[in-house]
């Protein structure tokens, strides 16, 4: 069923049964881990532009209160020497690798009409024969950054977490203020469709893009999804921002104090979570360890 004239399809890539990976900027975009995976992908897969959702609509520009909070509703625009020189609505745009047998779409969670919007997304899915939808994003947490974030997860049908528990993630315990994502992954199953949305926990301390962070995550998802690219350049970048980071925080030795003490529960709950599973293999073995 194709959605509103609010999706254009600008081409028709060849794909067969391609998976749909989203990011979206907003809820969940914390360190631009959910952008910024998603920007890195596009450009390394050469992945090219070929269809988008029109943002008419869905979107509150005007919206009441402070200057401040205002402005992130806002169009951005830019001015030179009294003259508009260009005037930037969101944008929801799909790419595709066609070698990889993937679609990818970058766009910003919308503020109206999330049945409308969704409805786009899973016209994309009907179009094309897509099966399996993943979102990548992240939330701030009680995590340091001098260790890898870890990787909690939510799916449309209880089937899909015997494949993700190979991929060393926990699974999502949540009450709260739902997303999009959250929207997409309830619906999934009507649409014929299966969804696991993966959020990465990353230091509530640190504030804006976080290389760090999107490389970890940039790798985790590309070995999920088998995808075969170079990441020596985010590895270089992030292994320069955690130096800095850690000059900053030696300044500070109030904050140095609690990112040991987050290493330690880090460290611990590795630790124990591992042994359950090295127990249980044991006890597969005939060997018992109590």
């Amino acid at each position: 069923m194709m959605a509103s004239n609010k999706l254009n399809i600008h081409e028709r890539p060849k794909l067969n049964s391609p998976r749909l990976l989203l990011g979206f900027s907003g809820w969940m975009d914390g360190g631009d881990i959910s952008t910024a995976t998603l920007k890195c992908l596009i450009d390394k897969l050469d992945a090219r532009k070929f269809a988008e959702i029109k943002p008419e609509g869905f979107y509150i520009y005007n919206f009441p209160g402070s200057m401040e909070i205002t402005s992130l509703f806002r169009p951005h625009t830019k001015v030179e020497d009294g003259l508009i020189r260009s005037f930037e609505v969101p944008k929801n745009e799909f790419f595709c690798d066609e070698q990889n047998n993937l679609i990818l779409f970058l766009g910003k969670e919308p503020n109206l009409l999330w049945e409308e919007f969704a409805d786009c997304i899973f016209s994309i899915c009907s179009e094309f024969g897509v099966k399996v939808m993943y979102f990548i994003g992240s939330v701030a947490g009680l995590v340091p950054h001098t260790r890898e974030p870890r990787l909690f997860c939510s799916v449309s049908e209880a089937a899909l977490k015997e494949t993700f528990r190979h991929y060393g993630v926990n699974f999502t315990n949540y009450k709260g203020p739902a997303s999009i994502v959250t929207y997409l992954t309830a619906n999934a199953d009507q649409r014929d469709l299966s969804m696991a949305s993966l959020v990465a926990t990353i230091p509530a301390y640190v504030q804006g893009n976080n290389p760090k962070c999107i490389e970890a995550v940039t790798r985790r998802l590309a070995g999920i999804l088998g995808l075969q690219i170079e990441l020596d350049d985010l590895r270089k970048v992030s292994d320069e921002f955690e130096k800095k980071l850690n000059e900053a925080v030696a300044e500070q030795p109030e904050l140095a104090g609690n990112i040991c003490k987050l290493e330690e529960d880090y460290d611990n709950e590795i630790f124990n979570s591992e042994m359950v599973e090295l127990k249980k293999w044991l006890e597969q073995q005939g060997i018992r360890v109590d």
